[in-house]
């Protein structure tokens, strides 16, 4: 019985053993949240410090145009010129360098000297003022190295006119040109598309489709993969089929969008993506739980996708009025959300034959390989599953056990002193 035992035992450490997942050179995981980084509560010091405990790899930022240039610059290609006002763009951009995250910086809102005495969404007259810009901002953030241009141009209440001839001629090509001509190996991600047109706009196909005819030049095709129907699209199941959206349940129509229309080496950024939860949002929210869930299944698919480069959640802090968003990773009052350990300590179900399971994760704060322990609930209690193992390099791993459906598992990271919210295998 002794030599039945360990045989089994040993039969069971190698099922269990550590399986590094061939992870993506490129697949990076990030935050957007302006108000909150600018102005939240705290000091900024204290909210950095958050983005580094949760493992932020990357944050979005939006540099406003109208707001920084709101008188016209005497010598708009200076960052220096007396009429900018940079204000918290200067501390914040700053801030997210010297603790090492790096910034992707999206120029958004028109002035009005700058498009005729409209409101912000509607585009420049001449696409030199836009060129003037870029160069001030490059001139102030000379270590910015990923730039998106404008947000959601598929949409009125973004672009006016919505029209990916003028995103093209007058915003996108222009701030390329500047960009590529001071820094080449800066990356310059064009698009920026909301997952659906909206009254009066345009599918995000159709608005690729579209830049490509006006010549666009860019190096990333970057969208924003939000769910249209979250209380039953997850980020792999429930999209729309035979529609012109893009959803992360969709995300290969995407993936072959910006392969047929702009070649086969153009990068991907998922530049806004997330559920609300319910409470507060009682229309469109998921339980927390659920939300937490999908941070473990769009992470994996992220990290199983061609070409994908970022994925970037929106917000880390509910919105203060109920109306507006409510998918952070901590409310309004600051608790955390199941969510926030769930871009700690990210884990998704990769498969299920009979009891054979395989799951992925990944250890995301600090960089290098990760101690973790991959532990199940069984008989009452919490068991480790073969011991202390390490992620590979990048935080990665895939690990097979034996689980039914419904068997709780969870992550430990001893460095972090923390567990993941538990996963439910089906």
């Amino acid at each position: 019985m002794r030599l039945l035992s360990a045989a089994l035992a040993a039969a069971f450490v190698v099922l269990i053993a550590p399986q590094v997942a061939a992870a993506s050179p490129y697949a990076r995981y990030g935050v957007q949240d302006d108000a909150w980084i600018a102005f939240g509560p705290g000091t900024l010091e204290s909210r950095l410090d958050i983005l580094e405990t949760a493992g932020v790899q990357v944050v979005r930022y939006t540099l406003r145009w109208d707001q920084v240039a709101a008188r016209r610059p005497a010598n708009a290609r200076s960052g220096a010129d007396p009429a900018y006002d940079w204000g918290a763009s200067d501390a914040v951009l700053k801030g997210l360098r010297d603790r090492g995250i790096p910034a992707i910086v999206t120029i958004w809102g028109t002035p009005r000297w700058a498009n005729g005495g409209r409101t912000p969404n509607w585009a420049p007259t001449s696409a030199s003022t836009f060129q003037n810009f870029v160069h001030a901002a490059m001139d102030r953030f000379p270590w910015v190295n990923h730039w998106t241009v404008w947000n959601e141009p598929n949409q009125q209440r973004w672009l006016r006119p919505t029209s990916p001839r003028v995103y093209t001629q007058r915003l996108l090509n222009p701030a390329y040109g500047v960009i590529k001509s001071r820094k080449p190996g800066a990356m310059v991600a064009g698009g920026v598309t909301a997952p659906r047109g909206n009254v009066g706009g345009m599918s995000p196909v159709m608005w690729i489709r579209g830049m490509r005819a006006a010549n666009a030049r860019l190096d990333a095709y970057a969208h924003n993969p939000y769910p249209l129907h979250p209380r039953r699209e997850t980020p792999f199941t429930g999209g729309c089929a035979h529609c012109l959206t893009i959803t992360m349940a969709t995300l290969e129509r995407l993936i072959g969008e910006v392969r047929r229309n702009f070649g086969v080496g153009k990068r991907i950024w998922l530049t806004e993506w997330d559920y609300q939860t319910s409470p507060p949002e009682r229309f469109m929210g998921v339980p927390p739980a659920v939300q937490a869930r999908y941070y473990g299944e769009a992470g994996l698919r992220t990290f199983r996708a061609p070409r994908v480069d970022f994925l970037i959640k929106f917000l880390v802090r509910d919105e203060p009025t109920p109306e507006r968003w409510q998918s952070g990773m901590f409310t309004t009052g600051g608790v955390a959300k199941p969510s926030f350990r769930a871009f700690m300590l990210p884990l998704a179900q990769v498969s299920r034959t009979g009891t054979r399971t395989v799951v992925w994760g990944q250890v995301r704060p600090r960089q290098g390989r990760q101690p973790y322990r991959l532990q199940q609930f069984r008989s009452g209690r919490w068991h480790n599953v073969g011991g202390q193992f390490w992620t590979g390099q990048r935080g990665f791993f895939q690990r097979t056990l034996q689980a039914r459906p419904g068997s709780p598992l969870r992550i430990w990271s001893p460095r972090d002193g923390t567990f993941s919210p538990i996963l439910y295998v089906r």
